[in-house]
């Protein structure tokens, strides 16, 4: 990993460790302060992977991962009123969403990086955006998975009620998953903003910015 790449190193390993600190304290009914943070994990991927490419972007991630299971470990270290602050499947759900997120992201902006400027980055976060919500909170709340951790069941996200208070019945954490998905939906539209400066500013010709 040479020095070019440290800015996309120490911006991935804020973001991750930014959102680790926030996901601990509530932003309303449905999120946490991280839901605002964790999206530009993506933001980073794809900046990578226009500027440097696969093989860079793919390291910055796995450094990521590596920071990721760093924090759950000191979260699980730390208790508060409910237990431990990071569980044995917050932590799993955190890290596999992460790095299979953060993979596919990268494969798809690479089948799409010929197109459009904004095609790839878009695509590729929104699919894996998708696919973060889903395995994480899929894992981390699951009632199908409570036998992952039988003292630390998280029965309080297995309470039905209405989605987001006003729709069909359902488990509390898929809530919160509609919620986080949304979030992660508005800040891919936000990303594309910077994403285009700075890929503009980095790459020499025009030729280069699709």
């Amino acid at each position: 990993m040479t020095r070019k790449f440290l800015p996309g190193i120490l911006a991935m390993a804020g973001v991750v460790v930014a959102s680790n600190i926030l996901v601990q304290h509530l932003l309303g009914q449905w999120l946490t302060w991280g839901a605002l943070t964790y999206p530009f994990a993506f933001l980073v991927t794809d900046l990578m992977n226009r500027i440097y490419g696969v093989g860079p972007a793919r390291r910055v991630v796995l450094i990521g991962f590596v920071v990721g299971i760093a924090c759950s470990l000191i979260g699980s270290q730390i208790h508060g009123e409910f237990g431990p602050l990071v569980t044995l499947r917050v932590a799993v759900g955190s890290g596999t969403a992460f790095l299979v997120a953060q993979l596919v992201d990268i494969s798809v902006f690479n089948r799409l990086r010929e197109g459009r400027w904004w095609r790839a980055p878009l695509a590729s976060t929104l699919v894996g955006s998708s696919l973060d919500t889903v395995i994480f909170f899929s894992i981390a709340f699951s009632a199908a998975l409570n036998g992952m951790e039988p003292g630390n069941m998280p029965v309080w996200a297995q309470d039905n009620l209405p989605v987001l208070g006003m729709g069909p019945v359902a488990p509390l954490w898929v809530s919160l998953a509609f919620a986080d998905w949304m979030v992660k939906l508005s800040l891919a539209l936000v990303a594309l903003i910077p994403f285009r400066m700075i890929v503009r500013r980095l790459l020499a010709t025009p030729s280069e910015i699709h």
